[in-house]
């Protein structure tokens, strides 16, 4: 699909675990990275390539993170920038550099240079060209995650993430370009705002990846209303994260959890993402079990003000349609409505949880899965 933006060019292969995508694309540039301390070297890389405010191509492998690598990680991660830039005849600066997967081992330097002229010969514009490369950029996930919106101008964006999804801008890469024309500060204001309201209230399984990476390319093609943009972008963003929710490993339910009545929005969200990360409501939407007073607990520890007279209901949907809805608590009250609750979950491959503080005006949301034994039996042999 981000082929669908004239000027952009890719491909990808994979082989096994590694993969390695190519995109070509000459823009302005902004980019929100992870806060893990432990920064990939791709991400500081990237992070000063970035700076300068233009770019023309991307370079990510798969299969291996180049996280806590030392300098030997870091001259890699340089290498693989150089490569690109030397056959686009640009300077270093113009090149972002991504990588997924396993953290603490070192590049396999001789494969990604022996695919390098296979993928870069292969760059295209078709919908088969953008395919590859969103799935050479896959890891543990199990599909490809695009969104395209045509408006007045285009949007289009490639993601990828299943587990290590907690974002704090999951393992997380998401690369968005756009003809719409935009200078880095804007771009840049706009990402971070659409970050905040779609990536960074996504919760998998709590894990803040070393690698998070999110960038929004601008050809600069037209001219657009900033308002109208950044409603789009958002919802690009939106779309790309609840994708990854629902990959999320081993996940069987999307979970929605949408709260008002918060003293203010950034309470709404934050009681929200709480709900959304407790292991142990993940665990009770997996087996079923509409156990409510472990939401009830996570609002009580998550740090914003509660009301005893909350609200707490629950909608299923599958395959995107209606399957019933019921009110678990009214006004702080048990509505002893479990068994209808428990109907509603089996069936459903998607959950709505509603929950109304009654404190305030405030409004959030947050975007999560349910944690089941796949994930551990994913997990546990990730490196075997």
């Amino acid at each position: 699909m981000i082929t669908a933006v004239e000027g952009v060019k890719c491909y990808g292969i994979k082989e096994g675990k590694n993969g390695l995508g190519i995109v070509v694309c000459k823009g302005k540039v902004a980019g929100v990275f992870t806060k893990n301390r432990f920064k990939a070297a791709p991400v500081v890389i990237t992070q000063e390539h970035v700076k300068y405010g233009e770019i023309e191509g991307i370079i990510v492998n798969s299969g291996n993170a180049n996280a806590f690598t030392g300098e030997e990680g870091l001259r890699n991660a340089k290498r693989m920038a150089e490569l690109l830039a030397k056959k686009l005849k640009v300077p270093i600066h113009k090149i972002a550099v991504a990588s997924t997967g396993v953290i603490g081992v070192q590049l396999d330097m001789e494969w990604i240079e022996s695919k390098f002229e296979e993928v870069f010969a292969n760059l295209g514009t078709s919908r088969e060209h953008a395919l590859s490369f969103a799935k050479s950029i896959m890891t543990t996930d199990s599909f490809p995650k695009e969104c395209l919106i045509r408006d007045r101008f285009t949007i289009a964006g490639v993601a990828k993430g299943a587990g290590m999804i907690a974002p704090n801008m999951a393992t997380m890469l998401a690369f968005i370009f756009t003809d719409a024309d935009f200078e880095p500060e804007e771009l840049r204001d706009m990402l971070r705002k659409a970050v905040d309201r779609s990536f960074n209230v996504t919760v998998v399984d709590g894990d803040t990846s070393t690698n998070d990476m999110v960038l929004l390319i601008a050809t600069g093609k037209k001219k657009v209303d900033r308002r109208i943009f950044e409603k789009r972008l958002t919802e690009v963003c939106m779309d790309l994260a609840k994708k990854i929710a629902r990959d999320g490993e081993g996940a069987t339910k999307f979970v929605e959890i949408r709260v008002e009545g918060a003293k203010n929005d950034e309470d709404a969200f934050k009681a929200a993402k709480t709900v959304a990360s407790s292991l142990l409501v993940k665990t009770a939407i997996f087996g079923n079990d509409p156990n409510w007073g472990r939401i009830v607990a996570a609002l009580g520890y998550s740090g914003v003000e509660v009301s005893e007279n909350l609200d707490l209901s629950i909608e299923g949907f599958k395959d995107g349609n209606a399957v019933g809805s019921v009110d678990l608590v009214r006004n702080g009250r048990s509505m002893t409505n479990e068994n209808k609750a428990r109907e509603i979950m089996e069936k459903s491959d998607e959950i709505l949880l509603k929950i109304d503080l009654k404190v305030g005006k405030g409004k959030g949301y947050a975007f999560g899965c349910d944690l089941s034994y796949e994930y551990v039996r994913i997990n546990s042999e990730y490196t075997t």
